[in-house]
């Protein structure tokens, strides 16, 4: 009796050691989880704590008396007179009329700078298309000057640095009471290119640009990727050399995306002459560095069709084809889809491989076609993220924002995709 008692202790001891064990596997679990939420969670409160300003722009409305005299200019259209006439001096005197004690050159100069260096182009660019406007007054918004922006936004801040004087810090607050600065949507980071300055720099070139490059990459690595996995799947032959090629397949899959686009330059570039910074070869060397990830899913894909399917589709008299094209590409379509899109996802997240083919340059137009020079949103958010101006770095947090946005976006679709087409055998 006590040898009995004895060996149910024994099992007790050992239920209870392992129910220990579970127990910590399962709370190791859970604080890995909290642990990567709670990373995640910083690390998107971060960047929307910082990006969030990028959203919002400052401009400065003010009501322009466009004297022909003031500006040395009788006619708009005269391009010898536009390019010697002064657009500056309307601006000035505008604002003196909030500071009329402001007289001395070097007030005046500082006074000036309380606008974005594009101020003068903005009237010349008026007259220029309405030439009627001579000598007639009219109220114009004009983007502040990024040290004014990030005043008015940051002012509280401490970790921001103010980089206007004491001076120019009274005259800002002034008009801020007056309601001539105002703060509004940034519609500018949407509407335009890159620029020199902060308050006129916008992301719809690197928007653009991504989309060319993606509808090449697309192009060329889904149709590729889906014949390259059916061909290895429903035809190739067993032998070496199938197996090498799938090998090496899963060995592309692993390689660093830079390896790519030594590729491209020495391929693309170098080899067959292709222009640098351009869409075209981006989304050839993006293409390339997808394949593997879409031949790998596609596959999956195809090996989950059951054989049953094939069997009774070649026990009615189909062709091996017509059981490919007819029964197995639609049923394994969906895992297709998905392995795609997340692969477009993460070729649009890709900044090194298409560093190496140029498309890191400074790009002021909008690309309108696949060869236009061009960078993308991940390139851009880099080339304002090692900029020194402040208003750089809330644009980079802005740009990282919309990035996030579209990546989040294909994900979800993607995950959709295979909720709504998923067939469960």
């Amino acid at each position: 009796m006590s040898n009995q008692s004895s060996q149910a202790e024994i099992v007790r001891n050992s239920l209870k050691r392992r129910y220990r064990k579970e127990r910590r596997f399962r709370l190791y679990g859970i604080l890995a989880i909290f642990l990567a939420l709670g990373s995640l969670f910083v690390l998107f409160a971060d960047i929307i704590n910082k990006g969030h300003s990028g959203f919002v722009k400052t401009t400065v409305s003010l009501e322009i008396n466009l004297d022909s005299e003031m500006m040395y200019l009788d006619d708009p259209t005269d391009k010898d007179q536009v390019s010697q006439a002064d657009f500056v001096a309307p601006v000035i005197a505008s604002l003196q009329e909030y500071f009329p004690d402001v007289e001395s050159e070097a007030e005046i100069k500082q006074l000036g700078r309380l606008l974005g260096n594009y101020a003068a182009s903005e009237i010349r660019d008026l007259l220029r298309d309405n030439p009627d406007l001579l000598d007639t007054t009219q109220t114009i918004d004009f983007l502040a000057h990024d040290r004014v922006s990030t005043y008015v936004k940051h002012a509280d801040n401490p970790s921001y640095s103010i980089k206007l004087s004491e001076k120019q810090q009274e005259w800002v607050d002034e008009l801020v009471e007056q309601g001539v600065i105002s703060t509004s949507f940034n519609d500018v980071l949407f509407s335009r290119g890159d620029s020199r300055e902060p308050a006129n720099a916008g992301i719809l070139g690197a928007i653009m640009g991504s989309l060319f490059t993606m509808l090449v990459t697309l192009v060329i690595s889904f149709p590729v990727g889906i014949a390259a996995a059916v061909y290895l799947e429903e035809f190739a032959p067993q032998n070496k050399f199938t197996d090498f090629i799938e090998v090496n397949i899963n060995n592309l899959a692993a390689v660093p995306s830079i390896i790519f686009g030594l590729l491209g330059l020495a391929v693309f570039i170098n080899l067959f002459g292709m222009p640098r910074s351009v869409p075209l070869v981006g989304g050839m060397v993006l293409a390339l560095m997808t394949l593997p990830t879409i031949i790998i899913s596609s596959r999956a894909a195809i090996k989950s069709v059951p054989p049953s399917i094939r069997e009774a589709a070649e026990g009615v008299g189909a062709s091996k084809m017509q059981v490919v094209m007819h029964h197995v590409i639609p049923l394994a379509m969906p895992g297709m889809l998905t392995g795609s899109i997340i692969g477009m996802a993460q070729a649009l997240g890709e900044t090194a491989p298409l560093l190496l083919i140029g498309m890191v340059a400074f790009i002021v137009d909008v690309p309108e076609g696949f060869v236009d020079s061009a960078t993308v949103l991940p390139v851009q958010v880099y080339l304002w993220a090692s900029a020194s101006e402040q208003g750089f770095v809330e644009l980079a947090s802005a740009g990282i924002m919309v990035l996030l946005t579209f990546m989040i976006s294909m994900n979800a679709l993607a995950i959709w995709l295979r909720k709504r087409l998923e067939r469960r055998w």
